[in-house]
């Protein structure tokens, strides 16, 4: 399989060039060149999620044998991601179960498997991943100890809660934290201006963990997939709507690859907190990035989402082209807060406030299907405690990493500092 890039399809690159370039060379985002057309029955056949990853991750990585990628997909993919029924008729994908607690420990965990492989031994990839808060501890955890990759991950200082800092910044070894003073678009801005410059990403071989790059975007469709057999078999139905919580847009473009793959998916709803660029978008067909406001869902908090550009390329920049398969809506804090207490109340269900945006777009369209949860509701405790206005204990293993102390090196809105920081330690 090769790929090529969302401004010049006549670029094509291997999946090794790809992955480790991360953003093409021309500032695009790599797409497979074919989408492949899935045996649904087979691939609903298999009986763990790491059985079923392989064989979709076998269409886009065909350069491993079976064995390798069910290798790759056990070891990153321990974990349960169950389909959980909330109240009547409201049905969640718990995606918060793997190391980190959050979705991205997905497509993370696959990404570290297959680059220490893509590693040659004398001279190591440098990772560089922007977060705006569940990013950087599934990167960290998924590359922790990977021999011949280092990581550095770009996080707004003071914008993410003190669990996912203490997880970004008390691993050590090849992982390196940084704090910088802006927002997260400034962070990936960053990773961009670094990953766009030519000389200084070939000297340290440079690429990126944030689903702008393949090896962390392809991954991310296997569990819709998996959610939809669930589904299936639970509700005796087919073609679910999906609703997806919506920040740099990489979830939903991974779910419209599913899509496009074979899985029947009725349509999607895209949450957004009120950094709503792309709900925007589908309202008036008009793409218009506005200054990023902070929120109670600060995974959530972007506003020139990259993974657009692929939205843009699966369907020609067709606006309605997007709007007849894409839904969008946006939920103030208030709501959100909100929403976090009404599924306290009426179904004694816990809730992260990013997760909530899903559970009220199902609600707002009346959606037969299923919402993502993107992270544990431990992960942002003071905001569930506030919505709820209780002292909600915060349960083990999240009360004793909130307590570690870590280390971060602060930075300006610099991409020079950055670079100068991946020198020091390449």
């Amino acid at each position: 399989m090769k790929f090529y890039s969302t401004r010049n399809k006549d670029l094509r690159c291997s999946l090794k060039e790809a992955a480790i370039m991360g953003l093409a060379p021309d500032g695009g985002l790599f797409m497979p060149e074919t989408i492949p057309s899935v045996d649904l029955d087979k691939a609903m056949s298999y009986g763990t999620f790491p059985e079923m990853a392989a064989y979709l991750a076998s269409f886009f990585f065909d350069e491993y044998s079976c064995e390798e990628l069910l290798e790759m997909t056990s070891r990153a993919f321990s974990f349960d991601v169950p389909l959980a029924q909330v109240g009547p008729g409201l049905q969640t994908l718990e995606l918060f179960h793997g190391p980190t607690f959050a979705f991205k420990d997905v497509g993370a965990g696959f990404m570290g498997q297959m680059m220490g492989r893509l590693a040659d031994k004398g001279k190591p990839i440098n990772v560089i991943a922007a977060t705006s808060g569940d990013t950087g501890s599934a990167v960290a955890n998924g590359f922790y100890k990977v021999n011949g990759v280092n990581v550095t991950v770009l996080y707004p200082k003071g914008k993410v809660s003190r669990f996912q800092e203490s997880q970004m910044t008390t691993l050590g070894e090849n992982i390196h934290a940084v704090a910088v003073d802006g927002c997260f678009d400034d962070c990936q801005a960053i990773v961009k201006t670094l990953l766009s410059d030519r000389e200084f990403h070939d000297d340290y071989r440079l690429t990126s963990a944030n689903s702008i790059n393949i090896l962390r975007w392809i991954p991310q469709s296997f569990y819709y997939f998996w959610a939809y057999r669930q589904w299936r078999e639970s509700t005796g139905r087919t073609s679910p709507v999906v609703v997806v919580p919506s920040g740099n847009i990489g979830n939903l473009a991974a779910g419209v690859l599913a899509m496009k793959m074979g899985l029947p998916i009725a349509s999607f709803v895209a949450a957004n907190n009120t950094n709503d660029t792309f709900f925007r978008y589908l309202q008036s067909g008009e793409y218009a990035p506005a200054p990023t406001v902070p929120t109670v869902a600060n995974a959530m908090d972007v506003s020139a989402p990259s993974n657009f550009e692929r939205i843009m390329d699966f369907f020609g920049k067709d606006w309605k082209a997007v709007t007849s398969l894409i839904r969008g809506c946006a939920f103030s804090d208030d709501e959100i807060r909100s929403a976090i207490r009404e599924m306290k109340e009426k179904f004694g269900y816990l809730s992260c406030p990013h997760s909530a945006t899903g559970y009220l777009a199902a609600k707002k369209f009346g959606v037969d299907g299923f919402w993502l949860s993107t992270a544990h509701y431990a992960k942002f405790i003071d905001v569930v405690r506030a919505a709820l206005g209780e002292d909600i204990p915060l349960i083990e293993p999240f009360a004793s990493i909130s307590l570690r102390q870590g280390s971060s090196t602060e930075v300006p809105v610099s991409s020079a500092a950055v670079a100068s920081l991946i020198a020091s330690y390449s």
